[in-house]
């Protein structure tokens, strides 16, 4: 039997019992769609927490009081170090930290911003350095950040849903809002980013270090220390060791004694996002992969089933001239069918719910061709896991003995 014999006789087989066959499909279409939804969002997430969340530059890091918190025990520890104060700022910045090409800092927290009878609650509002718009790469749709120049003045630079709450419709630019009941003049819109997550880049509202020190810090708040690595991405290792020895010192750390503070660096949040989900991706595929599991043992069901059935056909066909490989290799592309079908339904099912999740619920999900690519694979292999067993043993029938089986 040619090729187009063996695909025409597989799918008469499959159209004869057309319910049976989409019943037998169903564990298939859950398994593919699964793991293709999953993935969808998973890669989506991967490249907006990179591009969007992680806004670090390679050469930049930050030293904190917490630093990367893992566990219930790392937290309860980090609470008991010091806040990292001004004064450390200052120490730090004055050029003691020679493989450093530039250092910044910024103290936050969430305060009620107003303007006229508009209220938000609980914003965001970050005192900052005037280099932090440059270390952090923030882009601008209106105004500009401050310079060192307005470094102790109040004004401040707004998000898109800031602008959108209390200036709906007109040019912030200018304009006074409310922080605490201090008024502060808007200099500055960044552009909508969007959110994921629960992180809002755009609910965020931007003033000077020096101004949020004397209105707003408490005797307890923990500033963040933003430095740039002289050399670039080759210099970070030698510049981070340099802080740690100097930050140490500065803190009296006995040489054993664990550093009394955080370090987050791009490549620490990025591995620490990659555990993240590759923890969720391997919990989802061991969930994916019993259902494929259980699609493909209802497949090698079926079609042994189906070889029950079809004895007497077989015989005949043998004694006709049908060769072993030929009857082989019909079972195998029938099995391998359903479960492509399957998967192709599995496909398109898992690309609809992740591009419905991202719609409703706003994550970034990215269903690429080579995640559709994988799903189908995935489907073809288990077809032919499933058929070989039932496909050898409709070979192995003895001709005489399926010619007269009723």
């Amino acid at each position: 039997m040619n090729a187009l014999e063996l695909l025409r006789s597989a799918l008469r087989a499959i159209r004869a019992h057309k319910l049976r066959s989409f019943l037998t499909l169903l564990g298939i279409i859950i398994g593919v769609s699964t793991i293709v939804g999953v993935v969808g969002i998973i890669s989506g997430l991967n490249r907006y927490v990179a591009e969007k969340v992680i806004v670090l530059a390679p050469d930049v890091y930050i030293l904190t009081r917490f630093g990367i918190i893992r566990s219930r025990e790392e937290f309860l520890k980090a609470l008991k170090r010091q806040p990292i104060t001004w004064q450390e700022y200052e120490r730090l910045s004055s050029g003691v930290l020679r493989k450093a090409s530039r250092v910044s800092c910024g103290v936050g927290g969430s305060m009620a911003v107003n303007s006229g009878d508009k209220r938000l609650p609980d914003m965001i509002v970050a005192g900052v350095s005037p280099d932090f718009a440059e270390m952090f790469r923030l882009e601008f749709e209106l105004g500009c950040f401050f310079t060192e120049n307005e470094d102790t003045q109040p004004v401040a630079v707004i998000g898109a849903d800031t602008k959108d709450e209390l200036f709906p419709q007109i040019n912030p630019i200018g304009r006074t809002l409310l922080i605490r009941g201090l008024p502060f003049r808007i200099i500055g819109l960044m552009p909508k980013q969007g959110k994921s997550i629960g992180f809002n880049q755009d609910g965020r509202v931007y003033i000077p270090v020096q101004v949020y020190r004397r209105n707003f810090m408490t005797s307890n708040q923990s500033m963040d220390i933003y430095v740039k690595a002289a050399g670039g991405v080759e210099g970070i290792d030698e510049s981070l060791d340099e802080l740690r020895a100097y930050m140490r010192a500065l803190r009296h750390t006995a040489f054993r004694d664990a550093d009394p503070f955080g370090v987050l660096t791009q490549e620490s949040l990025q591995e620490l996002w990659r555990q993240i989900s590759a923890a969720a991706f391997i919990l989802m595929v061991l969930v994916s992969g019993v259902s494929l599991g259980v699609g493909g043992i209802v497949i090698m069901n079926i079609m042994l089933v189906s070889v029950v059935e079809r004895t007497p056909e077989i015989g005949i066909r043998r004694a006709l001239g049908a060769r072993k490989k030929d009857i082989r290799r019909q079972f195998l592309l029938e099995a391998t069918l359903l479960s492509l079908s399957g998967g192709l339904i599995g496909v398109i099912l898992g690309s609809g719910g992740a591009y419905l999740v991202k719609g409703l619920a706003g994550f970034p999900a990215q269903v690429t061709p080579s995640i559709l690519l994988a799903g189908i694979g995935l489907s073809t292999l288990v077809g032919l896991a499933a058929g070989f067993l039932p496909a050898r043993r409709a070979s192995n029938l003895l001709v005489i003995d399926a010619i007269r089986a009723e």
